[in-house]
């Protein structure tokens, strides 16, 4: 083929490549490594539970301890972030089983906690975290909420509140903030404790990520 030929030739052949669908199969698989990336986050939590103990029936005084069992995602991980919020004087006597406090602040209604591991956690490690504090005038209304925010991914999580004998809960929903779904409690939640006191569970084994489950309460 002359030089002329042999480039009409290629011309040719260029034109007839869908380059509009490569192009698209491109963008879609850039995307999806992209948001793979995004998504997969310092850590995944395996177990959550956590338990609200309301130890008076005015809502005086409560006491939080949670678990979470997690298993890191990433390499070279050397920090683990807790929040929490709520009215009243919150976060009293902080604990946690694993790692330091080095730090804390409070962007909006929140506060944010930072823990040192003092190690270096590689992708695969799996922790377990038990944290608790105490809370005063924080729990004071007949109606309440409690708010537990999914900002990992999550396999499973449990809410429990504790309440006093002589004041159980009259009646509980969830709400579920992003997705704008309320969600009333049965009777088969609720159950007397060998001291008399109320429990009320709820149990969630698909939570959504970056939701904001509400637990509310009449009592």
């Amino acid at each position: 083929l002359s030089h002329s030929k042999f480039s009409e030739w290629l011309i040719s052949l260029l034109l007839d490549i869908p380059w509009i669908d490569v192009m698209a199969q491109v963008w879609k698989l850039v995307r999806h490594i992209w948001q793979g990336l995004a998504d997969e986050g310092l850590y995944e939590v395996l177990e959550y539970e956590s338990t609200l103990e309301l130890q008076d029936k005015k809502g005086q005084l409560a006491s939080f301890q949670k678990r979470e069992l997690v298993r890191y995602r990433q390499n070279n991980i050397i920090a683990y972030q807790d929040h929490a919020w709520g009215d009243g004087n919150i976060l009293l006597d902080y604990q946690c089983s694993h790692g330091v406090v080095v730090d804390r602040y409070r962007p909006g209604h929140k506060t944010i906690l930072l823990i040192s591991l003092r190690e270096t956690k590689r992708r695969g490690d799996v922790d377990e975290f038990n944290i608790s504090w105490m809370l005063n005038k924080s729990i004071v209304r007949a109606n309440e909420m409690w708010e537990t925010e999914v900002r990992h991914k999550t396999k499973q999580l449990e809410v429990r509140i504790i309440f006093p004998a002589d004041r159980p809960p009259r009646r509980a929903w969830i709400e579920e903030h992003l997705r704008r779904r309320k969600m009333l409690l049965g009777p088969e939640t609720v159950r007397r404790l060998l001291d008399s006191r109320w429990q009320l569970s709820w149990l969630n084994e698909k939570p959504r990520l970056n939701e904001r489950y509400q637990l509310h309460w009449e009592w």
